[in-house]
């Protein structure tokens, strides 16, 4: 059993049956069950591990463990371990039945309902484990409690039988053991990367806690006693991974910024209750142009922010002004910075955590507390400006960098005041090189943006003219990802493409003045192409979050070969392809022709001979590679590319910011030897899916 709970007894601190309190029955979770995991696709496939793992979790907030283990296991299992107090078994005197059966089987039954349970927690309002329960066709808790070892089981939310004492232990804890049901999730394949990178985050959050993920399901023998250790005595390569971080949110920003040249050495780091609010705030500025702020509130991640990140960036603004004035850096005549300037090159993680917590919407997304907005301004506000009278040097450097950022701010108002106001004022014309569609209904256009003049002619005489707009790039686009506003709007090819679309940019942005849902990237299949691409996907995941947000964004997919058998052609998008469909011909792919037409009969050869002759002939193929869609005649480019009942086109979609950042962090970014590893280590798995 995977470092199982600790050895030594722990008080009960209170835990008991009197801490859970019991709101309602279970039974709309497998009805409904994305109002409570948010799908039922791989993303709520992993949220029932995530909703495990939270219990432990607020076990080693409330200090009451110190090891968690989280374990994936042949036939779809998963196991969760944790060395805490060990879930109450004595009976509830509402339900009249354990309280470990309570918790499992009964939907907002937990310890985090008023009580003595939890001061503080994280878990989905409390509903974790029966949510997980009710999604899974078996479910086993063994708890280790006050010398006894106890075991329940269940077929989807529903026990087998009363909980039973099996016998008698000598540490304490809870062991979680589920497998999804088939019937909910059309696919259970789980991501041992996702898991990792998941709770590598947590460990950040909950410092001094060990935290492992051990993933086992190619183990051929017995693994329910089994834990990382166990497996590696045996002589089995297992992949696992251990977190225990002492520095919490201090050590995530310095990983967060392992690309990145900091414009300050020391981390700003700033950790205190106000008001029964735990606040921890940890800072540090890079030279780089974008902001990246990542909240928590009961360490769940707030994607979309909240009333602790309102609080924190009102705390900073009044911050680096107040200290500017005071020290001469910035004279009274001179203008204020903006929220805008001192945010950018900021990297920031902010984690508040409260007893009683609200969040707007299902998913938690957004921190709706209003008591974390102040104790974030005073706690941070306090701490912050003792750092800058503390560290003058690194104060000023802060100080430059934000300077720096209001000046180039001003720079580029003035350019996009010039190019786009002026251009929607005057009626700046469409781009010269815009092919554009005769439809004005934008929810029926497309624009194509292709590579070069070459794939422009083509693309533009084989469309649809009705609904497909065709724009060619010169060359490659300017690199946006370190480079300001006025400096893109100089670039023709970016201008252009901004015109086209017709949402305009920066602050001035409108989606809803898309003249394009759908924006089509087709680029050649070689380096060239793929760099152009990359470039285009940093324009828009920097500048036009909205489209790739709005599922307007896309990738063509154009073949990479044609092949001919006599009349019949295929086209063909990868090598695999090719070699599938030689085979399936019975022929080896060294045999094929390249460019072979049949030879006349011979006239003193029978009929039969010239019919077999001609037969074998046939039977090899005319194989043609497409080095880039200008190679390709209209009608080409129409029935493999461009055809919307005939092409594939792959949907740009961000499933996690943070990742996508660090990605392009490292393409895009001055490190080298940073992108050079990660191009080295994802060679193999070269399509790049953001």
């Amino acid at each position: 059993m995977a470092k199982t709970p600790k050895k030594e007894a722990k008080k009960s601190s209170g835990y008991s049956a009197e801490s859970i309190t019991v709101l309602e029955g279970l039974e709309p979770v497998r009805k409904r069950p994305g109002m409570y995991i948010g799908t039922t696709g791989l993303d709520g496939l992993h949220h029932l591990i995530w909703e495990i793992f939270d219990n432990s979790r607020d076990e080693a907030m409330g200090g009451f463990a110190d090891d968690i283990e989280v374990t994936l296991l042949p036939n779809k299992r998963i196991r969760v371990i944790d060395n805490g107090r060990g879930i109450p078994v004595d009976v509830h005197k509402t339900t009249k039945v354990s309280a470990l059966e309570t918790i499992m089987t009964t939907l907002h039954a937990g310890g985090k309902f008023g009580g003595d349970g939890y001061k503080v927690s994280g878990g989905l309002h409390g509903v974790g484990a029966s949510v997980v329960n009710a999604l899974s066709t078996y479910t086993k808790a063994e708890v280790h409690k006050d010398g006894g070892y106890y075991l329940q089981e269940y077929d989807r939310g529903k026990a087998r039988a009363r909980v039973k004492k099996v016998g008698s232990t000598d540490f304490t804890g809870s062991i979680i053991t589920f497998e999804a049901d088939p019937t909910i999730f059309p696919v259970i394949e789980y991501d041992f990367n996702k898991i990792v990178q998941h709770l590598r985050q947590q460990a950040y959050l909950v410092k001094a806690v060990r935290i492992s993920i051990v993933d086992a399901r190619e183990y051929p023998g017995k693994i329910d006693l089994a834990d990382v250790r166990y497996f590696r005595e045996l002589g089995f390569l297992v992949p696992s991974q251990t977190f225990y971080f002492e520095g919490g949110l201090k050590s995530l920003v310095i990983f967060n910024n392992r690309f990145q040249k900091p414009v300050h050495s020391s981390v700003f780091y700033v950790e205190k209750e106000l008001d029964d609010v735990q606040v921890e705030v940890a800072l540090q500025y890079v030279d780089d142009i974008s902001a990246r702020i990542t909240a928590f509130a009961n360490n769940t991640y707030n994607a979309e922010g909240g009333t602790h990140v309102t609080g924190f960036k009102t705390a900073l603004t009044r911050t680096l002004n107040s200290y500017a004035r005071k020290n001469n850096i910035v004279k009274e005549a001179d203008e204020n910075f903006t929220g805008e300037d001192v945010l950018e090159g900021l990297t920031c993680i902010i984690s508040v955590k409260l007893r009683e917590i609200q969040f707007e919407g299902q998913t938690k997304g957004k921190l709706g507390s209003v008591e974390a907005r102040g104790a974030v301004e005073t706690v941070f506000s306090e701490a912050f400006n003792m750092f800058l009278e503390e560290h003058p040097d690194e104060a000023r450097s802060i100080i430059g960098k934000v300077l720096l950022a209001l000046k180039a701010r001003k720079a580029a108002k003035a350019a996009k005041d010039s190019v786009l106001r002026k251009g929607a004022l005057d009626g700046m014309t469409l781009p010269g090189k815009l092919a554009d569609c005769q439809t004005k209904n934008a929810w029926e256009s497309e624009i194509f943006i292709v590579e070069g003049d070459s794939a422009g002619g083509s693309s533009k005489q084989g469309r649809d003219r009705r609904t497909q707009a065709i724009l060619p790039l010169r060359g490659k686009i300017l690199n946006v990802e370190r480079a300001r506003l006025d400096k893109m709007l100089a670039s023709n090819e970016i201008k252009n493409l901004v015109i086209a679309m017709g949402t305009a940019i920066g602050d001035l942005f409108d989606i809803s003045k898309l003249r394009y849902h759908k924006i089509i990237i087709a680029t050649d299949a070689d380096v060239d192409g793929a760099h152009i691409r990359t470039l285009l996907l940093t324009l828009f995941y920097r500048y036009f979050r909205g489209v790739i947000d709005g599922g307007f964004l896309y990738i063509a997919q154009p073949p990479l070969f044609k092949a001919k058998f006599g009349k019949e052609v295929f086209y063909l998008q990868t090598e695999a392809e090719l070699e599938a469909l030689l085979k399936a011909r019975g022929i080896k792919s060294e045999e094929f022709n390249t460019e072979e037409s049949l030879e006349e009969t011979d006239e003193e050869e029978t009929e039969e001979q010239a019919e077999s002759k001609a037969t074998k002939k046939q039977a090899k193929p005319t194989i043609q590679r497409y080095k880039g869609l200008g190679e390709m005649n209209p009608e080409e480019l129409w029935e493999t590319t461009m055809d919307p009942t005939r092409r594939v086109l792959k949907q740009v979609k961000v499933e996690d910011g943070q990742d996508a950042d660090r990605v392009f962090d490292i393409l895009m970014g001055t490190d080298v030897p940073a992108r050079k590893s990660f191009i080295q280590s994802n060679a193999k798995a070269a399509t790049l899916d953001i």
